[in-house]
């Protein structure tokens, strides 16, 4: 009774994306990243290399407007390349390919920053089901949905030490099609961010402050109690 009870309410939807999408995708490429960009450094020597940011951008839209293709999105962001593949065989499928695309955006100086980046597949899920009438997921539902993914996902990915250091949780609110690059802008600030984190380490000093105009979207994030994840069972077996 309490399964189906969740399962109508979809009380555990974001909770298992969040999971499924650590567990057959994140736990698999994050600890993979730093290498790869370290390789890609090399062979492009021309390219500044900023290793503060040598990290997966992971793109949290809580609308769960996904694109399929980034410089559409936003056209101060500019597709560079692919970075080093990884193959392995996956679940009965031979040489399965995980890979990153690196991008460069740019800022209102024209100076340009590299990163790999690429928005939470698992949102385009969601997105789906708030389409499909028989999955019964309205709109107020899949903001809370995706609320809870972000929440669930920060949570797994803060516990993994498989993972410490080597993503960005890129979450925020669409602003409206009226600003053409506000995501360009959400990006760039945490980019701007992460050397300035990096640069507190280094000289064991609070860093300067950002300018105001850079500080990232304010997202309130609380989910009400009724959607958080709820058991399969009501006791344990």
């Amino acid at each position: 009774e309490v399964s189906e009870m969740s399962e109508r309410s979809n009380q555990n939807v974001a909770h298992g994306l969040a999971w499924s999408y650590y567990l057959g995708y994140l736990k698999i490429v994050l600890p993979r990243v730093k290498a790869s960009m370290e390789e890609f450094s090399r062979a492009n020597p021309n390219l500044p290399a900023c290793r503060e940011t040598w990290k997966l951008h992971i793109l949290v839209p809580l609308s769960c407007e996904v694109y399929d293709d980034l410089e559409k999105a936003d056209s101060n962001i500019q597709y560079v390349t692919d970075l080093t593949e990884t193959t392995l065989n996956r679940a009965g499928i031979k040489k399965r390919v995980y890979k990153h695309s690196l991008y460069t955006v740019r800022d209102e100086d024209n100076k340009h920053w590299h990163c790999a980046l690429e928005f939470a597949a698992p949102l385009q899920a969601l997105h789906a089901m708030s389409q499909e009438e028989c999955a019964a997921l309205g709109r107020e539902q899949r903001l809370e949905q995706a609320k809870l993914f972000y929440r669930t996902l920060e949570e797994i990915l803060q516990g993994s030490r498989e993972c410490a250091g080597t993503y960005r949780l890129i979450a925020y609110e669409d602003s409206g099609e009226a600003e053409s690059h506000f995501l360009s802008r959400e990006i760039l600030w945490h980019l701007r961010q992460q050397r300035h984190e990096e640069y507190a380490v280094r000289e064991g000093t609070q860093p300067p402050p950002l300018p105001a105009a850079l500080s990232s979207t304010e997202l309130n994030l609380q989910v009400s109690a009724s959607d958080l994840p709820q058991p399969l069972r009501s006791h344990c077996s």
